[in-house]
């Protein structure tokens, strides 16, 4: 019996210790866990037309909001999930999209020559200051303008959605590859890609 004990203390001495990772130096390691919060998908924004925009609808809102008092955020919701979806369709970056119609309606605000009631809000065919610009059917239709209008500046693709956009044969295609580009083709304003860069920088601040 005690020789039985002795091989079986040699065996047991001889088996090698199995190392593992969450013990060595007095660590652990990180386990996934579904209640953690993810992380920002983009910490800085992209100053690409054609691109992915990254703000949630509730950030959005917020932004306009903090610009504007009196929006109604029910209607400004819905305003914003169409630009998203009318972006994403045809690859534009809907951040970019949302801070220039910010620019152009003053938060939609609607002061210049463009009214509320013509649902354009980028300014399409507000040559002047007494230029009404294009009217369109819808808030939908609007918005799908804008973005088609984007596209023709920087992009040689193919339009996915059926044509709103009256001026997108007028533009010289693939000539516009980020906001600065703006400057100059879409408004004569020597500043306007600088406006939009700070406007989208203060999108992605606070």
């Amino acid at each position: 019996m005690l020789t039985r004990a002795v091989i079986i203390l040699l065996i047991l001495f001889c088996i090698p210790v199995i190392s593992h990772p969450e013990n060595e130096e007095g660590g652990k390691r990180d386990v996934p866990n579904a209640n953690d919060p993810k992380p920002s998908p983009k910490a800085a924004p992209s100053i690409f037309i054609m691109d992915k925009g990254y703000k949630p609808v509730p950030r959005l809102v917020s932004f306009m909001v903090q610009h504007n008092r009196s929006l109604d955020t029910s209607y400004l919701s819905r305003l914003l999930r169409v630009y998203i979806s009318e972006c994403q369709m045809e690859g534009v970056n809907y951040d970019i999209a949302v801070v220039q119609m910010c620019l152009e309606t003053g938060f939609l605000r609607f002061n210049g020559s463009v009214s509320r009631f013509q649902n354009n809000f980028c300014g399409l065919g507000a040559v002047s200051a007494s230029a009404a610009g294009d009217w369109f059917g819808s808030m939908e239709e609007g918005i799908r303008a804008h973005i088609q209008h984007l596209k023709a500046y920087a992009s040689t693709a193919p339009l996915t959605t059926p044509p709103v956009d009256k001026r997108f044969h007028h533009v010289r295609r693939g000539t516009v590859f980020t906001l600065y580009d703006l400057t100059g083709r879409w408004a004569t304003d020597p500043k306007y890609g600088e406006k939009l860069e700070y406007l989208l920088r203060k999108l992605y601040s606070d």
